[in-house]
C-alpha cells in the first residue's frame, strides 16, 4: 500500500466524528482506482487521467509551444502537459496555493481579477496554442445557482481563449450539465472549426461534469 493510501485509510478509520458526507467522500476516494493510480504514478490528482484520456482522443497537447492552465491547483493537468510537451511554456493560475512544478509558472490570484488576463499574457510571452480550464465555482448548495456560477467561469475562460489563442489553437474546459450553455456553444462555434462535448472514462459516472473541446481556432476577427 502506498503512503498516500495508508494516510487515506488512517483518516477513514479515525472518522467516527466526521460528517456523513465527508465520510462518504473519503470512502469513495479510498476505493477509487484512479486515486490509487494517481498516487502510484506520481500525479497530483486523479484529474490528470481526464486530460490524458481527452488528449489521447483529441490530440490537444503534442506540439504545443505555449499553454495556459486556468484553475491549475493542485497541478495534475500541468504535470501532464509537461510530460507530453516538455518544450512548452506553461503558465497556470489559481487563487489556491499550488506547490511548484518544474518548468511551470504559477500565478496565485483569482482568474476573475481584472488584472489576471494581462498577468497571464505577460508570463506566457506570446499567443497560446492551448488554453485549459478545469475551474469550477465554489458551491453554495443550490444546484441551479452552482451551475450558473460555474458556467459563468467557463464562458469567461472561453473569451480569454478567443483573445489569446494563436490561429489553429484549442480550448478545453470543464462544465456541468444543466442546459444553460447555449451562449457558450454559440461563442465557441463562431471562433473554432470544431466544437465537441466529451466525458472521459476517468470522470465519475455519477458526476454531471462534461468537457467541451474546441479545436481549430479561426484567428482573431478583423
Amino acid at each position: 500500500m502506498s503512503r498516500g493510501r495508508e494516510d487515506s485509510q488512517r483518516r477513514l478509520n479515525s472518522g467516527k466524528k466526521r460528517k456523513a458526507s465527508s465520510q462518504r467522500w473519503l470512502e469513495r476516494q479510498l476505493n477509487d482506482p484512479y486515486v490509487k493510480r494517481a498516487m502510484d504514478e506520481g500525479w497530483r490528482s486523479r484529474a490528470a487521467f481526464k486530460l490524458i484520456e481527452l488528449d489521447d482522443r483529441f490530440g490537444l497537447v503534442k506540439g504545443c509551444k505555449r499553454v495556459i492552465d486556468l484553475g491549475i491547483a493542485p497541478g495534475g493537468w500541468a504535470q501532464v502537459v509537461r510530460k507530453r510537451a516538455p518544450q512548452a511554456t506553461v503558465v497556470g493560475i489559481d487563487y489556491l496555493e499550488t506547490e511548484p512544478i518544474e518548468g511551470v509558472t504559477i500565478l496565485q490570484m483569482d482568474f476573475m481579477d481584472d488584472a489576471a488576463p494581462a498577468a497571464l499574457e505577460e508570463a506566457l510571452g506570446g499567443p497560446a496554442d492551448l488554453v485549459l480550464s478545469d475551474m469550477a465555482a465554489n458551491t453554495v448548495g443550490h444546484k441551479q445557482t452552482d451551475h450558473l456560477r460555474t458556467m459563468a467561469l467557463v464562458e469567461a475562460a472561453a473569451w480569454f481563449a478567443v483573445e489569446n489563442l494563436t490561429e489553429g489553437g484549442a480550448f478545453l474546459a470543464k462544465g456541468f450539465a444543466g442546459g444553460t450553455d447555449k451562449d457558450l456553444l454559440d461563442l465557441l462555434k463562431a471562433h473554432f472549426r470544431t466544437v465537441k462535448h466529451a466525458k472521459p472514462p476517468a470522470s465519475r459516472k455519477g458526476s454531471s461534469e462534461w468537457y467541451v473541446v474546441a479545436q481549430g481556432f479561426k484567428g482573431p476577427k478583423n
